[in-house]
């Protein structure tokens, strides 16, 4: 694929521009299945299994991690089973405080809509997700985990923020930073790749969310473009904490098998346990993909892709600088123990050459500008929203309270279940 320099522009024939449409869309439709739904699709395809390394990720004993996610059906867990899901305040927030405006989002449990604030009129982003839908799948704690790590972001800049959250008989909600400048993948997506100074500026704020949730000993575990979002301004969200892994000391790991196929870091495929270095890998896989316009052993063939992750070398093509060069040889190190940030971490990244035009001290106060500019009007400006999600009506359910809500025995054992959701933030978190 020809790479687009600081001072010239590809030139595309036709067959190359067919060709590379056929190859982006094809990605572009695999990479929105979610990881259980693809795993699924790929046990039964006949071709992709008879490779050795498919053979051995679909054949392997799943980790006894209890977190391990499982997308087989099953009934809603009995009153003994169910887990205390941490202690919170209940709010009085509900549905009716909200007029609900725009899909803006969607995802495997439920929504994520535009609205506004009935009494104050601020606009949120609230996620609406089904207790059911999680409970047939027992995501219960990831979907607690997302919660928990919310509620540790200090407000920090490139993380986005809970305002509170609250709970229905069949539905929870999170009230979050409403952010309308994009999802990182829309924008690559309509510009193939960014040149080296913005994927830089990209690169350093993720970066920085990234060794802000180490330091509470969290890895992320599920960084992609669609998961980095802009804000008004130009500057990096990173949003959807789902599969973030809590309680991870600087030396710990963990061996669940979760991620995005495209994404996943060899140590990950191979189910061996791994560490806070598996975030540095998808770094450079985001990085790779903002220089290059695919990430770094993308193939529509998934068994290849796999085998490419595992086996095949890094190959940078030329027109990148040999300090980004350096950085994504160091970032997509196969071996995490020669991995960049396998000692030191976050400093590791910081202190890298292809970082030294970076201030760290103005980039998190927000002092540098912005290289792009989403140019949005106000809320109400949904240009760099999908429209796949903006024509969708809002549900009239979305809103529904309890007492117009059946109460079913799954449905009231799903209220149970998630006992210790709701949370109010205290004032002195305001200050």
């Amino acid at each position: 694929m020809t790479i687009k320099t600081e001072t010239e522009k590809p030139a595309l024939t036709y067959s190359k521009t067919r060709g590379l449409v056929e190859l982006v869309t094809a990605f572009m439709k695999q990479r929105k299945m979610g990881l259980n739904d693809f795993i699924q699709k790929l046990s039964t395809n006949s071709y992709a299994c008879k490779h050795t390394e498919v053979q051995s990720i679909l054949n392997l004993t799943p980790p006894q991690d209890p977190e391990l996610m499982n997308s087989n059906p099953s009934p809603p867990p009995s009153p003994s089973q169910q887990i205390n899901l941490g202690p919170s305040s209940n709010p009085s927030a509900k549905p009716s405080d909200f007029h609900f405006l725009k899909v803006i989002g969607k995802g495997s449990f439920g929504k994520v809509l535009l609205a506004r604030h009935r009494t104050d009129d601020q606009f949120y982003a609230v996620k609406v997700l089904q207790k059911k839908a999680i409970l047939k799948k027992k995501e219960e704690k990831h979907i607690m985990s997302e919660r928990n790590v919310l509620l540790k972001n200090v407000k920090h800049p490139f993380l986005v923020g809970l305002h509170y959250s609250f709970q229905t008989a069949d539905k929870l909600y999170f009230v979050l930073d409403y952010i309308n400048g994009g999802e990182l993948f829309y924008h690559l997506q309509r510009e193939r790749c960014f040149l080296e100074p913005r994927a830089r500026f990209y690169a350093a704020e993720i970066a920085s969310a990234l060794g802000y949730l180490h330091s509470l000993n969290i890895v992320y575990r599920d960084l992609k473009p669609e998961n980095i979002l802009l804000d008004s301004q130009g500057h990096i969200i990173l949003t959807d904490f789902g599969l973030c892994k809590e309680n991870i000391e600087p030396n710990g790991t963990t061996s669940t098998f979760c991620g995005t196929p495209e994404y996943l870091a060899p140590e990950v495929l191979h189910k061996q346990p791994y560490d806070r270095t598996v975030d540095w890998w998808c770094l450079g896989a985001v990085l790779y993909e903002m220089l290059y316009g695919l990430p770094p052993f993308y193939s529509r063939n998934t068994a290849e892709m796999y085998d490419n992750i595992l086996n095949k070398p890094l190959q940078l093509k030329p027109n990148i600088s040999n300090a980004a060069r350096h950085l994504l040889e160091g970032l997509l190190q196969k071996d995490r123990t020669k991995r960049l940030g396998c000692t030191e971490d976050f400093i590791e990244i910081k202190n890298h050459i292809f970082f030294s035009p970076i201030n760290w001290d103005e980039l998190n106060a927000k002092k540098i500008t912005p290289p792009f500019n989403p140019n949005v009007t106000g809320p109400n400006d949904l240009r760099h929203f999908d429209p796949e999600f903006t024509d969708e009506p809002v549900s009239s359910s979305i809103g529904c309270s309890p007492d117009c809500v059946l109460a079913t025995a799954s449905i009231k054992e799903a209220a149970e279940a998630f006992e210790g959701f709701s949370y109010a933030p205290s004032m002195d978190s305001y200050l």
